[in-house]
């Protein structure tokens, strides 16, 4: 079974024990934030080596790393890896783009991982002020003008609206 089906089938097994699920996702959140860190600590580094090899160096548990960490950043990296079809000794890489990165946990709302210290070294505050507000932005819906029911049709067929694809 990979290592994403494992993922899921335990982070979906609290179902009717909220306290239990609370502490999964609290344990998880704070293991997820010291990989951040020491992953920050040297940010150009790229990672390479089995699910298994960095799961053991973040000092992480399999399921937790190759399944939530792994699916968590792999929109973040510069080649994502098949976090569906890992396995405990597939080859992995991990080489960040630091501002797609930044961009990705603005929209997840992961303050306790945007907010660590180490981006004061990575990004400028401008740089990261521009990034929030692009993600923020990303977020509005503008809408498109409203057709009245007695203007013609957009369609094309010269009947007014109310009379068309208005009904």
């Amino acid at each position: 079974m990979s290592l994403m089906k494992q993922w899921e089938d335990l982070a979906t097994s609290f179902n009717n024990n909220a306290q239990a699920q609370q502490k999964f996702w609290t344990n998880y959140y704070l293991q997820e934030k010291a990989v951040y860190e020491k992953l920050l600590e040297n940010p150009t580094e790229v990672l390479t080596g089995t699910v298994q090899e960095l799961a053991d160096k973040f000092e992480m548990d399999i399921v937790l790393f190759g399944g939530g960490f792994l699916d968590g950043i792999n929109e973040s990296l510069k080649e994502p890896n098949p976090v569906d079809t890992i396995e405990a000794d597939s080859q992995v890489k991990i080489d960040i783009d630091l501002e797609k990165l930044y961009y990705n946990m603005v929209a997840a709302k992961a303050d306790w991982l945007y907010e660590l210290p180490q981006w004061n070294n990575i990004l400028s505050e401008e740089k990261r002020k521009e990034l929030y507000k692009a993600q923020k932005r990303s977020m509005i819906v503008v809408k498109g003008k409203k057709i009245g029911r007695n203007e013609p049709c957009p369609c094309g067929s010269g009947k007014k609206y109310k009379q068309c694809c208005g009904r």
